[in-house]
């Protein structure tokens, strides 16, 4: 299954809780986590910011992504303007268009409350690992 994961379910999974079980489940590749330019430079800057920059756990996952482990990456996505609310969320539905995810995990208010676009659902992490988190075991 194709996923996309916003930043902020991102930066908790540093913490622990639902988020860091959706990257979990990336990491057993149980889900392919979909990534853009936008999207991966903005998990890094706001990592950065945090000062996570020297946490080992931020360097494996850069490992993981270098070496594209159970990921999809494209370098062109569709302009859209779908999150009125926050345009800069916008990045996350374009991924998912362009690489055909089915699901958008986000603790996000404005991008969450779209609930779906072009049949690409957007889901809390606990709604994501109720609905789905029998069937990727």
């Amino acid at each position: 299954m194709r996923i996309v994961v916003d930043t902020n379910v991102f930066v908790s999974s540093f913490f622990g809780g639902n988020p860091r079980k959706i990257i979990d489940l990336w990491k057993n590749g149980e889900v392919s986590l979909c990534l853009s330019r936008d999207i991966l430079d903005e998990y890094i800057e706001v990592l950065e910011r945090m000062g996570l920059e020297d946490k080992e756990e931020l360097k494996e996952l850069l490992v993981l992504f270098s070496k594209g482990f159970n990921i999809v990456f494209t370098t062109k996505t569709p302009k859209i303007s779908v999150v009125q609310a926050d345009p800069d969320d916008d990045k996350f539905i374009e991924c998912a268009i362009a690489l055909n995810a089915e699901v958008i995990v986000t603790g996000d208010k404005a991008l969450g409350n779209i609930k779906e676009y072009k049949e690409i659902r957007i889901l809390t992490p606990a709604q994501f690992l109720k609905d789905y988190g029998n069937e990727l075991k």
